[in-house]
C-alpha cells in the first residue's frame, strides 16, 4: 500500500513539477549551502547562522516565522488543516569551535569545509523543498513546520528539539517528525541510540609527591575506576557501548593531585540496557573511591568523586510498520535506493522516546569525513537530485497530498 501511495504521488503532475523544480534549482541549493556553511555555527553559538536562516525562511513565504526561546528558527507552511502537524528539521550547529576556518573549497562537484554536510547541506535542501512545493502549488493536508534547530551535536544534548517537544508552542500538536541529516541515502534511521555522558571529578587533599607520600591519591582512584569499567561486559544486541574519552587535572609532575577528572560516554539501542550500564558505572566509581581510601592514609583528607551528567539522550524507536517508515522506505526504493533501517543518535531521539513517530532521512548526494576539518560532500547533480526527490516524496506523502 505504501509503495502504491508513493507511485501514485510520483505520477501526479504536481509532484513532477516539484521534482523538475528541484533539478532546475540544484545550483541554487548548492550556493545556499555554501553561504550557510561559511557562517560559523559552533556549539552553543548558533545565533548568527540562525538569524540568517530565519531570514531565508521568511523570504520563502512561510507563516509565523520566529526564533523560539532556545534559539530554534522555524516557519509554518500551512496545509488544509485536515492532517496532524508534521515537523521537518535540520540542525544549525556544527561540532567545530569558534575560530575554525569554514571557507568552502570547491573541486568539481565536491565541496570541502567543516560542517558542509553535517548538517548545513540539509538546511539548504529544506529551502529547496519549500520552493519546489510552491512552484508546483502542492497543498498538503497537514501543516508542515520547517525548523532549523540548535544543539544537536555533542554537549548540545538535543536541546533544540527537546525544547520543541516539551516547551515549544507547537509541542502538543506535533504528531510526526522528520530530521534531514547528512546527504546519505543508504539508510533511514528508525531507532535512536540513547546515551548517558558523565564528567567524574575525583578530589583529594593533594600534597608533595615525596613529602606527602602515602596519602590517598585521586589519580589512583580514577585509574582504578577506568580499569574496572573497561572490564564491563555489554551485549552485542541490543548494541551497547562505553568509553572513557577525555581526562584532565593534576598540579605538577612532583605533586599528588588534589583534583582529576574523566569524561565517560555510554550508549545503547535499549533504554533498559543503558540504565543497567549506568548503574554499574556508578557502582564502579564508588568502589574505586572506597578502595583508595582503604589503601592509603586519609590523615590529610579522603578521596571523593563527584558525578555530573553532561549528556542525556533518550533511546527510542519508530515501529517499522508505521506509515512514516513505510512511506519513507517506499519513496527511497521508488527512486532507486535500497535503504537499510538503522539506529543512530539524532534529533529524532527525542520524539521517538515520547512515542511520536520519527525518522532521519538524507538530503541527497554523498559525503565523507564528517566531524573533521576535511569534511566533504559530493553534489553531482544526478544522485543529489534523485535523493532530494526521494526525501521530498517522503515529506509530501506523510503530510498527505490534499
Amino acid at each position: 500500500m505504501s509503495r502504491d501511495t508513493i507511485d501514485t504521488l510520483l505520477a501526479t503532475p504536481a509532484f513532477q513539477i516539484a521534482a523538475a523544480t528541484l533539478a532546475a534549482d540544484h545550483e541554487r541549493i548548492v550556493e545556499d549551502g555554501i553561504r550557510l556553511t561559511e557562517i560559523p555555527s559552533p556549539p552553543f553559538a548558533e545565533e548568527v547562522r540562525a538569524a540568517a536562516y530565519r531570514d531565508m525562511l521568511a523570504a520563502h513565504g512561510l507563516e509565523d516565522v520566529e526564533t523560539d526561546a532556545i534559539g530554534n528558527v522555524m516557519g509554518l507552511r500551512r496545509g488544509t488543516g485536515n492532517g496532524p502537524l508534521l515537523v521537518v528539521a535540520a540542525h544549525l550547529d556544527t561540532v567545530f569551535p569558534a575560530g575554525t576556518d569554514v571557507t568552502v573549497r570547491r573541486e568539481g562537484t565536491k565541496l570541502f569545509a567543516p560542517g558542509v554536510g553535517d548538517d548545513t547541506r540539509s538546511l539548504a535542501v529544506l529551502l529547496g523543498f519549500i520552493r519546489a512545493m510552491d512552484a508546483a502549488a502542492i497543498r498538503t493536508s497537514s501543516d508542515i513546520l520547517f525548523v532549523g534547530d540548535v544543539g544537536e551535536e555533542g554537549l548540545g544534548d538535543l536541546r533544540g528539539v527537546r525544547h520543541l517537544f516539551t516547551k515549544g508552542k507547537y509541542h502538543d500538536r506535533i504528531k510526526s517528525f522528520i530530521t534531514v541529516d547528512s546527504p546519505d541515502m543508504t539508510a533511514i534511521a528508525v531507532g535512536g541510540i540513547g546515551s548517558k555522558r558523565y564528567r567524574v571529578t575525583f578530589r583529594g587533599p593533594g600534597g608533595h609527591s615525596f613529602g606527602a607520600f602515602g596519602i590517598v591519591n585521586p589519580m589512583f582512584a580514577m585509574a582504578q575506576a577506568m580499569t574496572e569499567f573497561a572490564k564491563t561486559q555489554v551485549p552485542a544486541a541490543p548494541r551497547t557501548t562505553y568509553a572513557v574519552t577525555v581526562t584532565g587535572g593534576g598540579t605538577s609532575i612532583n605533586s599528588i593531585p588534589n583534583e582529576v577528572w574523566m569524561d565517560v560516554d555510554m550508549r545503547s539501542q535499549d533504554a533498559a540496557e543503558l540504565a543497567r550500564l549506568e548503574a554499574r558505572f556508578k557502582e564502579i566509581v564508588a568502589q574505586a573511591v572506597d578502595a583508595e581510601n582503604n589503601a592509603r592514609s586519609t590523615r590529610a583528607g579522603i578521596v571523593s568523586a563527584e558525578l555530573k551528567i553532561v549528556g542525556d539522550r533518550p533511546a527510542g524507536a519508530t515501529d517499522l510498520h508505521s506509515d512514516l517508515v513505510q512511506l519513507a522506505t517506499a519513496a527511497y526504493q521508488a527512486n532507486g535506493f535500497t535503504p537499510k533501517h538503522e539506529f543512530s543518535s539524532t534529533d529524532a531521539n527525542i520524539p521517538m522516546s515520547l512515542g511520536i513517530p520519527a525518522i532521519k532521512i538524507g538530503s541527497g548526494g554523498s559525503s565523507g569525513r564528517a566531524h573533521s576539518l576535511d569534511e566533504w560532500i559530493d553534489v553531482a547533480p544526478e544522485p543529489a537530485i534523485r535523493g532530494m526527490v526521494a526525501s521530498l516524496a517522503t515529506i509530501v506523502a506523510v503530510a498527505g497530498l490534499a
